[in-house]
């Protein structure tokens, strides 16, 4: 995209979403899992994933342009961005192309009109984006594998750059399926930990349960929660608009003693205009959940309203930050 020419932006801005289906479909399609490091026909792959040769040589080469895959004449080769649609590669992110090009994500933007008039999530009237997932088994395990796929990253670069070793007992608060709290876990020996979520979550997870992992089901907006010396919560907040963060953000203050330390790990919007990905998370949570993204400043804000003190802010390299609290 020529971006110093106006007309250009707004074309490819405007049309640019057949670039997101074209990925979508590549991912879904596994087109990326039968090409290995030897070129192979546009023929030859289609007839591998059961597509149209054609449309599918077409869909290649304008993602090519954009450095997903390399194309020579009617030959495709891997990029480095195209080993990442690997679903075997150590930081596949297939899953999560695939969970962006969801139905769900898509039929939230035919009502994005109506999302910027009230400041609401498009999917409130037809049920929430959770509720979508607890009733639609395969679109699920696409999510939850993406979530998974993405956290690895992330919990490299967290526990690269944060030393747990200082506590002994850590609550994950809407960990999921545990992954950064048996992950803490794993590299300090001499931590234990609890892992906090909803019932049927916990339920899913009850195999994970240790002599040094215990779980609780519980809900944070009505139930109490437990008492440890760190608090971690892996984004988290950025799901809900600032009163109900600040109502997640008191509960676990309620539960905290004064000397405990809350882990905020969330995705940061850079307070300058450049383009960033925190940008466009931030409408796909205002579309999808009602959340936001937030600035750092934001963030100190939303802890001070919720009797926390922001100590330090740490770049894990992973694009995303532990914003590290005390109680005030």
């Amino acid at each position: 995209m020529n971006t110093s020419d106006p007309f250009s932006t707004i074309q490819h801005i405007a049309g640019g979403y057949c670039l997101n289906r074209c990925l979508h479909a590549v991912a879904e399609l596994g087109v990326a899992d039968v090409l290995d490091d030897t070129p192979q026909t546009t023929t030859q792959l289609a007839q591998a994933v059961g597509a149209n040769p054609d449309a599918l040589s077409r869909v290649i080469r304008l993602l090519a342009a954009y450095q997903v895959f390399e194309m020579n004449g009617n030959k495709v080769s891997h990029s480095p961005a195209s080993y990442l649609l690997r679903q075997d590669h150590p930081q596949s992110m297939r899953s999560f192309a695939r969970m962006f090009g969801l139905s769900i994500n898509w039929k939230a933007y035919e009502g994005f009109y109506e999302t910027i008039q009230t400041g609401q999530p498009s999917l409130t009237s037809t049920g929430s984006f959770w509720e979508y997932f607890a009733t639609h088994e395969k679109e699920n395990h696409i999510f939850n594998a993406a979530m998974a796929d993405k956290a690895k990253g992330q919990i490299y670069g967290i526990l690269g750059t944060y030393d747990f070793s200082a506590f002994n007992h850590v609550g994950d608060i809407g960990g999921g399926r545990g992954h950064l709290l048996m992950a803490i876990l794993k590299k300090t020996p001499n931590v234990t930990g609890i892992l906090f979520d909803l019932p049927h979550v916990i339920d899913e997870v009850k195999n994970i349960a240790s002599d040094r992992l215990s779980l609780q089901a519980g809900d944070f907006f009505k139930d109490d929660l437990p008492e440890c010396d760190a608090y971690v919560v892996m984004e988290i907040i950025h799901d809900w608009p600032d009163a109900e963060s600040i109502a997640i953000l008191k509960a676990i203050r309620k539960a905290a003693p004064t000397n405990a330390r809350l882990l905020l790990i969330e995705t940061l919007v850079p307070e300058n205009a450049a383009p960033d990905w925190s940008k466009m998370l931030d409408i796909h949570m205002l579309t999808l959940l009602g959340g936001r993204q937030r600035t750092q400043t934001e963030y100190s804000t939303l802890l001070g309203a919720a009797g926390f003190k922001l100590n330090q802010v740490i770049d894990t390299g992973t694009g995303i930050a532990i914003l590290e609290a005390t109680p005030s």
